[in-house]
């Protein structure tokens, strides 16, 4: 990536990553992503906000290079997770002069995480400002977006927000501005839903936090920059408010044809009453389009078969994953088919503790489902419909 001015002084000097393909050894990155660093020029400082990841140290140092930056008197860490913090060693190898600036949390995980010299840092508060000569650096401490120790950087004279890991995307792109918004929507939907959607209730203080700030661009970590901040702003608003809508997910797997039947039954009730489904075979579905479907379905119905005493291990994945994410669905229950014995309902109840929803009769059933147990999935979906207009995302 070459370096582009943002504003007069301010540049995206960061990374492309045209061919990554996991994060995390979890997260797929079906579109690549960006590692994005800042650098601000003030009259009487120059601060770099944030690095990138280490394997594209050169990049950076190559776009610095090619603005003619012979020194650096503050790098920002505003996250210590190391794709944003991972070339802060060589950044302080090579500008001998350079002052880490972040909060004590911070500190202390780049410490330990990188063996940063405790001398090196500037520990700063919620609040406090950096003069640069002409432009002064706002720190906004975040907690939890998405670790403990986040903070976000707010431009004063140019009314730019650096917001690190918040409303970002893992989308790889040359263009410096989101270039598709119906795009970049679908992307930033999937990282919030993979990366940030656990802490919902934090986000929605900090948005709150900056709406007494005029922000004319954010310009975050992973993913373009946004210039038309309403955007992305209005979209998370969305996500971290408590409105569900009139969906149905249903994650599933079948071994021999028999939990097929109640999904396929059960997706045709649903869509006769006007609930529009949208259901995931995990032995072929990319986990990170069934986040997404959770941010703001309001029911989820898992279809499992038993695999000698419990649940599939496929389902027992997207039960857990959907545990630990914490969608703000409101109801949720469990469809699938038996041969001897088992407690697959109860473990999916237990595995689902964290999630505040209602939950729903079961449908599971012994063998290939009979027409009783078609009628009952008939019952069930007449259960979540009345739960829908209950809830008012559908009309009675």
């Amino acid at each position: 990536m070459i370096p582009r001015e943002i504003v007069p002084g301010v540049f995206a000097v960061g990374a492309i990553d045209w061919d990554r393909r996991i994060f995390d050894e979890l997260i797929s990155l079906p579109d690549g992503t960006t590692y994005n660093s800042y650098l601000v020029r003030g009259s009487d400082k120059t601060a770099l906000i944030d690095t990138v990841d280490p394997a594209k140290t050169q990049d950076l140092t190559g776009n610095l290079d090619s603005l003619g930056v012979g020194s650096i008197d503050y790098i920002v860490a505003s996250h210590a997770e190391q794709d944003h913090s991972g070339s802060i060693p060589a950044m302080l190898e090579r500008f001998g002069e350079a002052k880490v600036v972040t909060n004590q949390k911070c500190r202390d995980f780049l410490v330990d995480l990188l063996h940063i010299p405790e001398d090196r840092v500037i520990v700063i508060g919620d609040g406090d400002t950096l003069p640069l000569g002409g432009k002064t650096l706002e720190f906004i401490i975040a907690p939890w977006v998405h670790w403990p120790e986040t903070m976000l950087t707010y431009l004063r004279e140019d009314r730019v927000l650096f917001p690190c890991d918040l409303f970002g995307s893992h989308y790889a792109t040359s263009s410096l501005y989101a270039p598709d918004e119906g795009v970049i929507y679908e992307s930033a939907k999937r990282y919030y839903a993979e990366i940030m959607m656990p802490f919902r209730a934090s986000i929605k203080g900090h948005l709150e936090k900056l709406a007494s700030r005029e922000i004319d661009i954010i310009a975050p970590s992973h993913g373009p920059v946004y210039d038309r901040p309403a955007f992305i702003m209005d979209a998370y608003r969305d996500w971290t408010g408590d409105a569900v809508k009139n969906v149905v997910v249903l994650p599933f797997v079948s071994m021999h044809g028999s939990t097929q039947a109640m999904v396929d039954h059960l997706i045709g009730a649903l869509m006769q009453r006007g609930i529009p489904v949208q259901p995931f075979n995990l032995t072929k579905t990319d986990t990170g389009d069934l986040a997404k479907a959770l941010v703001d379905a309001a029911t989820v119905v898992i279809g499992s078969p038993t695999l000698i005493f419990g649940p599939h291990p496929q389902v027992v994945y997207a039960a857990y994953l959907a545990n630990l994410l914490r969608p703000k669905t409101r109801y949720a229950t469990v469809i699938g088919s038996y041969g001897w014995g088992g407690k697959t309902v109860d473990t999916l109840k237990d595995m689902l503790g964290r999630l505040k929803v209602e939950f729903l009769e079961p449908v599971y059933v012994r063998g290939y489902p009979k027409e009783v147990d078609f009628a009952a999935l008939d019952r069930l979906a007449d259960d979540i419909q009345k739960r829908h207009v209950e809830a008012g995302v559908i009309r009675p």
